[in-house]
């Protein structure tokens, strides 16, 4: 199970193919095909963690790349092109949370509901590589639309504080909230999955 800490942003076992990006950016379409080739399997994983199901992850897959594709001339090849699919991944998602409606109660903005405990990254991190990647999508599954999508953005995607407030619109001061939040309700979805699965083994 990959961590769920900063600096995810990249796909593991691949160095930035800058030729192979540029010949995209120019028209080539075989380079193109090579590019969906060598990232799509990672973003299916993104997208798997930040949607609700399977199929909503292969769509936005697609989706995103057709995005990409329209976009790929406004990249600018002195950044990283990985760092900004994943930006471009994060708020497709986000926006197919939302036109769902998929916000739950608990998105609110209501700051007095935040817990008094909330287990720091490193500790969080600890729990999840004990956990299966099938226990990990599970747990994020029951949390609120944007508790999820945040920690996505910030753990998988290394987005900045900044850029996911204004994915999420909400303000700065908040995303922290927000992950705060976020944490707590994942460690204790990971830690009642846990409970379950020993409950039935008996």
């Amino acid at each position: 199970m990959e961590p769920l800490i900063p600096g995810r942003a990249s796909v593991p076992g691949i160095t930035e193919p800058k030729d192979l990006i540029a010949r995209a950016r120019a028209g080539d379409t075989q380079a193109w095909g090579d590019l969906y080739r060598e990232y799509a399997p990672a973003m299916f994983r993104f997208c798997r963690r930040a949607l609700p199901t399977r199929e909503d992850a292969e769509d936005a897959t697609m989706e995103i790349f057709m995005k990409l594709r329209e976009k790929l001339a406004q990249f600018d090849p002195s950044r990283s092109f990985t760092a900004w699919l994943y930006k471009v991944a994060a708020n497709h998602c986000w926006d197919m949370l939302r036109r769902r409606k998929a916000r739950h109660d608990k998105d609110t903005d209501d700051v007095d509901e935040i817990p008094l405990e909330a287990p720091e990254p490193n500790q969080l991190e600890r729990l999840i590589e004990e956990r299966t990647g099938e226990e990990v999508r599970k747990a994020l599954s029951r949390l609120g639309a944007r508790a999820r999508m945040a920690l996505v953005m910030r753990y998988y995607s290394d987005m900045s504080y900044d850029e996911i407030a204004d994915a999420l619109g909400v303000r700065r001061p908040f995303v922290g909230v927000v992950l705060l939040r976020a944490r707590h309700e994942l460690r204790q979805a990971l830690l009642e999955n846990s409970a379950l699965a020993v409950g039935g083994a008996r």
